[in-house]
């Protein structure tokens, strides 16, 4: 059930509730844009051609590690209607905070004395260096220069994240970002 808040409801997150999202690691990011529609471009024999909001999307993305300095990049593609990257989180000085329940705001340390889990702490307070922060941040830059482009353009409200696990899963993921464009016929953002 969707916790109210504010006398609204709200949908419950799709993130895993005990996983810390700031924490190194490397992350699966797919994020469509509102009704799957083809903003970013289109494909041609097996190609993706950009137009002007596809070059942004794609320049955007390449700026991340420059806003935050723990992220590298590794494979990456924009499709017509979605991304889809591999962010890598490396911080040197990430300690695992799971069990301090001080949750630390953009402005003040708040002092969280009930037991709740991960999400629900970074449901009220995500944080910096979050997949989510850094996903933000990426959806709003290119919202803002693609609405001089094209006024109506729109990401959908959430995004797909999957925590990649090991080797075999990221070279796996490595070759479906790679072969996207070539596969787009049977891709299920295919429209």
């Amino acid at each position: 059930m969707s916790a109210k808040f504010q006398d609204k409801y709200r949908i419950d997150s799709t993130r895993l509730q005990n996983w810390d999202y700031g924490s190194n690691g490397k992350y699966f990011i797919t994020i469509c844009t509102c009704e799957n529609e083809h903003f970013f471009g289109k494909i041609t024999e097996e190609k993706m051609h950009l137009n002007a909001i596809g070059e942004l999307a794609d320049n955007y993305w390449d700026e991340i590690p420059n806003h935050f300095p723990y992220v590298h990049l590794d494979e990456f593609i924009v499709m017509p209607n979605h991304i889809h990257g591999i962010l890598v989180i490396d911080d040197p000085y990430y300690r695992d905070n799971s069990d301090d329940m001080n949750v630390q705001t953009r402005h003040c340390l708040v002092s969280n004395k009930s037991k709740q889990n991960t999400g629900r702490r970074r449901f009220q307070n995500q944080g910096n260096n979050t997949i989510s922060s850094i996903i933000g941040s990426y959806k709003s830059i290119v919202s803002k220069h693609a609405h001089k482009i094209n006024p109506k353009f729109e990401w959908h409200s959430r995004f797909y994240d999957h925590i990649i696990k090991d080797q075999k899963e990221l070279q796996r993921i490595r070759n479906y970002i790679e072969f996207n464009p070539k596969n787009w016929k049977d891709d299920k953002y295919f429209e």
